[in-house]
């Protein structure tokens, strides 16, 4: 899904710039440090107000009018000097909207999706109507898992969306006459849409190059990046993700989940960018292991990325007296290539990355100079060395050029193999290339895509360009996505993965990279500044004075004060920040302020806590308005999760319950694949062994368990019309 790409590919710079958008603030460092300082101290649920004010403009581009519950803003940005590749430049403005979303006037469900059923796409029913299934499995990329289910329903969500153009690929900027700016595509518009499905349609639209939600209380989901791989013309994943971050700070975010199941050059990247950062790609940003499926820890994480990391590739390139494999030619090949012992499947992968990065902006032969650059490698060799070695490979090819035949570097290396030593011929055939001969010719390298070898030949000067001859076209960067995804599929991915020698190490391998591609659920704690030294900032940690057994206790809210502010001030304040807030506590009051015995409400707040701290207080709702309604962001639905695996909550994953106690668990623990159907009848091992029928048992051992569940592969009904859809994506490069 998140196909994410390291470099951002330079971007055209502008022949002239329009006093328009000159105005306009720059997107790749919107918005700014003073501006993020000067709003440091605020809570979110203020933040995000001062900031549309002085930022936005209200429009109707993006949300219908006939929408009573949401409210559209509109920031428009310059994205440095660059434009469109039209002969006439235009000038590159990004659109952010900002919808406000009244959750408590919405026609859809109150409850947030990604807090309340968290993967949740897809559900079969009981013809009963009951749940069957919880299943994840058919979403469309990502959902945040690590989720705030247990806070109270917030009275707002703010969507922040930048749209794309399905034509040119450009932020989609819409002009008065509904017409896209850079193509001139013509935008529909959603007048005469059903409020409901326009709701649903936009909010869960997969093909934003941007789409984060933040509820009124500062928690928040990543929900959609598309860079370029994902379909962007102009802005990478890491603009995006820069803006996003800044952004977040800037609005006093206090956490962000993603869910990182992201792909790159088809490959599944979270396991890739583990392997050779230590991390997701989401780690560039701060964003930090939040829980695991299955029941995995963090440190189960961090063993996995460093068994693989350094998993030795020595075992894999020994073969005995067979003949050699394609992955071995492969793995000796890069191996060959690179001026650092690559030891480790972390170094060669990072390799390989570092390769198809340096493709972008140069060829292999200055992405060799530029690895070298770091080595020593010429201090153990005289010039002379190197070149009278060259000069004899030279001779073997004009020896080999009669019948124009090319010569593998395997045979070169084996002819000249007791001339020198083997680090001195590595190093004299990787810059072989571009060589001149003494009857006038030149060395060319190409690369055999059959072989994965490189084979040289000369050629005449004057058949060359210039350029291949410095920069030949030996490895090229869909050659090397090409290997580093037959490598990626043959050493570490459990479906596809080959057999490794001896069988433990295979199963070592498999366990280890399951457990990664098992982590998906991350999370970034922003921490806002809490400090004003012209006023008291408080954190306020509320108890409801009549709590019922489920009642849920909110995260504390930020309370700022003037210097003189009494306690009868922060009563009030505490009130208005908590009903503004949560949609459960409407016409709320603070009765007490705990901690502190009885206190009058005239006694000044900074003898008591300071310019910053955080108290206790405690308050009811006179007309419990709401309460049942309003109480979780994850709705009145309950179930228990009990899995064999651990797992004690819905961690996104495939579910099933017990026919008999109810409880939930995963498919997969209960050795049903995610491609196979659910039995009629199913009973859990505890259930079983309690009632002592064996023949509707599913036995601890998968394999067994897969046969008892293709007795009657009869679904118990069809997909949910009223189940909740998430159908988001995240797709950068």
């Amino acid at each position: 899904m998140v196909e994410n790409h390291i470099i951002a590919r330079p971007l055209k710079r502008a022949r002239r710039t329009t006093r328009v958008t000159v105005d306009l603030p720059d997107f790749l460092d919107f918005p700014s440090p003073a501006a993020t300082a000067s709003a440091s101290g605020k809570p979110f649920r203020v933040a995000v107000r001062s900031f549309l004010s002085s930022h936005a403009r209200l429009t109707t581009d993006f949300a219908p009018p006939v929408l009573p519950c949401l409210m559209t803003w509109q920031i428009l940005f310059r994205v440095g000097d660059f434009v469109t590749d039209a002969r006439d430049p235009l000038p590159i403005v990004v659109a952010l909207y900002v919808v406000e979303e009244d959750v408590t006037r919405s026609s859809r469900s109150v409850y947030c999706d990604q807090c309340r059923v968290v993967g949740e796409s897809t559900r079969l029913l009981h013809p009963t109507g009951l749940s069957r299934v919880r299943s994840s499995w058919a979403c469309l990329h990502s959902v945040p898992v690590l989720s705030w289910s247990s806070h109270p329903v917030c009275r707002k969500r703010y969507h922040f969306i930048i749209r794309s153009c399905p034509d040119c690929a450009n932020p989609l900027h819409i002009s008065e006459s509904r017409r896209c700016k850079c193509c001139n595509r013509v935008v529909s518009g959603d007048d005469d849409v059903d409020v409901g499905q326009w709701e649903y349609s936009n909010f869960q639209d997969a093909t934003y190059l941007l789409h984060g939600l933040v509820h009124s209380n500062g928690y928040g989901h990543l929900l959609t990046v598309n860079g370029r791989e994902g379909g962007s013309n102009l802005l990478s994943g890491f603009h995006i993700m820069n803006f996003w971050d800044r952004l977040c700070t800037a609005l006093s975010v206090r956490k962000v989940t993603v869910m990182d199941v992201s792909k790159k050059y088809g490959m599944e990247y979270r396991l890739l960018h583990a392997i050779t950062r230590g991390h997701s790609w989401y780690g560039n940003w701060g964003y930090e292991f939040g829980s695991g499926s299955y029941a995995l820890t963090q440190d189960a994480y961090k063993r996995a990325v460093d068994n693989l990391s350094s998993m030795p590739l020595s075992a894999l390139l020994f073969q005995g007296r067979k003949s050699r494999t394609r992955l071995q030619n492969i793995i000796a090949f890069y191996q060959s290539l690179s001026c650092s012992e690559l030891s480790t499947l972390k170094d060669l992968f990072s390799f390989l990355l570092r390769l198809i990065t340096e493709s972008h902006k140069t060829s292999m032969p200055k992405t060799s100079k530029m690895l070298e650059s770091s080595t020593n490698v010429l201090c153990a060799w005289t010039r002379n060395d190197v070149e009278s070695l060259q000069q004899a490979m030279i001779k073997v090819l004009m020896a080999a050029s009669a019948g124009s035949n090319r010569v593998t570097r395997r045979a070169l290396k084996g002819v000249m193999c007791k001339s020198a030593s083997l680090e001195l011929l590595d190093y004299c055939l990787k810059h072989l290339r571009g060589k001149l001969a003494a009857n006038g010719k030149v060395v060319e390298a190409h690369c055999n895509p059959n072989s994965s070898d490189i084979e040289f030949r000369l050629q005449p000067l004057c058949s060359l360009q210039y350029d291949s001859i410095l920069d030949s076209n030996c490895l090229s960067e869909e050659h090397i996505k090409d290997d580093l995804k037959f490598l990626l599929d043959s050493l570490l991915h459990p479906e596809t993965m080959l057999t490794y020698r001896p069988q433990a190490t295979g199963e070592y391998v498999i366990d280890s990279a399951t457990k990664l591609l098992d982590c998906k659920q991350f999370v970034k704690d922003y921490k806002p500044y809490a400090y004003n030294p012209f006023a008291i900032c408080v954190w306020c940690h509320l108890e409801l004075s009549d709590p019922a057994k489920d009642d849920p206790v909110p995260p504390p809210e930020l309370i700022v004060l003037p210097l003189n502010a009494t306690i009868g001030d922060l009563k009030t304040e505490a009130a208005k920040a908590f009903e503004d807030v949560y949609a459960m506590f409407k016409r709320f009051q603070v009765e007490y302020l705990l901690d502190y015995g009885s206190i009058e409400d005239n006694i000044t707040l900074k003898l008591l806590v300071g310019t910053t701290g955080s108290v206790r207080v405690q308050g009811r709702c006179p007309s419990k308005h709401g309460l049942n309604r309003f109480r979780m962001e994850r709705g009145t639905e309950n179930w228990t999760v009990d899995c064999t695996c651990g797992a004690k909550d819905d961690d996104g994953e495939r579910m099933l319950d017990c026919d008999t106690c109810g409880v939930w668990q995963h498919t997969r623990c209960a050795g049903i694949d995610n491609a196979d159907a659910i039995p009629v009848k199913f009973i859990c091992t505890r259930c079983t062994s309690s009632l002592h029928k064996k023949s509707v048992s599913i036995p601890n051992s998968p394999k067994e368990a897969r046969r008892f569940s293709q007795l009657d592969t009869t679904c118990r009904g069809a997909v949910g019309s009223n189940a909740p859809r998430i159908t988001t994506a995240l797709t950068v490069r």
